[in-house]
């Protein structure tokens, strides 16, 4: 059985990503075998996809961090052929070949069934963005979050885990506000709820002063850099912060204050190698109570395999939104 697949590959300086078409052989080890349906481009996928990326572990590689399918056939008993499957995370997609190729092999301890409530499309359009945006929501209702506390504030609103975030936090019934640096897509974050849309300068100034007036009971934030630095200056008292990226930097610039006078709490998202049991409680609610409002008709859009390098590019420059669906097979 042949299969189209994007692989990357790189020799000394020379790097390329181009589709090709491989043979069931090639295939890794593994107890799973998956006819690939929908896979989804993430921010690491862009990474993958980049020269001056370095997640990739070992070349050639055939990336996509997500996959969603049907079982062709199995070597554990927990799963059947013809069964719907879902994979995110692990090593797929970095030093195990992943989701943009029409068929894939995994461990079977990677694998899990399709949530009830969703198909595989809508698994893809929700993906590792929306499971790290529905930890962040679960790891601070965890530390106290309510809704009459106040609003909570989602960063980088218009991408991946941002968008998500806000859909889920309004229609849970938060007050939301959500930060970008796209004016235009102001309308965008209003049609999933959020209330208050702040600019990138608004929370990613510099400032003096080690705590801010009390603004935010909570944060969702894939941002990192000066912008968790602002949200702890000024998340309110008792209040946490969920960081889970690191698009705005990697080094945070800030003191004790927040956390010895207000006793706020800094929350660490991974969403990679997630318990398996914590990861199936979860995406149970993701078929549920946090399916995201607006998912298939506003934040998801649809790319092929060929597309997906021009989307690698547009999510590293900032300026893709939502969520990008791979295509792998026929509906």
């Amino acid at each position: 059985m042949s299969y189209r697949a994007l692989v990357v590959n790189k020799s000394g300086d020379a790097f390329e990503a181009a589709i090709q078409q491989l043979d069931e052989s090639s295939l890794p080890p593994g107890e799973v075998t998956i006819r690939v349906e929908w896979s989804s481009v993430n921010y690491k996928d862009g990474l993958a996809l980049s020269p001056a990326g370095r997640v990739i572990r070992t070349f050639p590689m055939v990336p996509g961090v997500d996959l969603a399918g049907t079982v062709v056939s199995s070597a554990d008993s927990r799963f059947i052929a013809g069964q719907k499957v879902v994979v995110t995370g692990y090593d797929v997609g970095v030093s195990h070949p992943g989701g943009f190729a029409e068929l894939a092999r995994v461990p079977a301890d990677w694998v899990m069934a399709l949530p009830p409530g969703l198909t595989t499309k809508e698994a893809m359009a929700i993906g590792t963005a929306g499971l790290t945006s529905a930890l962040s929501i679960e790891a601070l209702e965890a530390s106290g979050l309510r809704k009459e506390h106040g609003p909570v504030i989602v960063t980088g609103a218009t991408g991946g885990v941002g968008s998500t975030a806000v859909s889920m936090l309004a229609q849970l019934g938060y007050t939301v506000a959500g930060s970008t640096g796209k004016e235009a897509e102001h309308p965008f974050l209003r049609s999933l709820g959020a209330t208050e849309i702040l600019s990138r300068e608004d929370v990613s100034a510099e400032s003096s002063r080690p705590v801010e007036t009390e603004r935010w009971a909570g944060a969702v934030d894939p941002v990192g850099g000066a912008t968790t630095a602002y949200l702890l200056r000024t998340t309110k008292y008792g209040g946490s912060v969920a960081l889970s990226g690191l698009t705005g930097g990697g080094t945070v610039n800030t003191t004790v204050y927040p956390f010895i006078l207000r006793g706020v709490n800094l929350l660490g998202i991974e969403s990679v190698f997630c318990p398996m049991e914590r990861r199936l409680r979860v995406w149970k609610r993701l078929g549920g109570d946090l399916k995201p409002h607006g998912l298939m008709e506003s934040i998801a859009v649809e790319t092929s395999l060929d597309g997906v390098p021009g989307v690698a590019e547009q999510i590293l420059a900032g300026k893709v939104r939502g969520r990008t669906l791979v295509r792998l097979a026929a509906e």
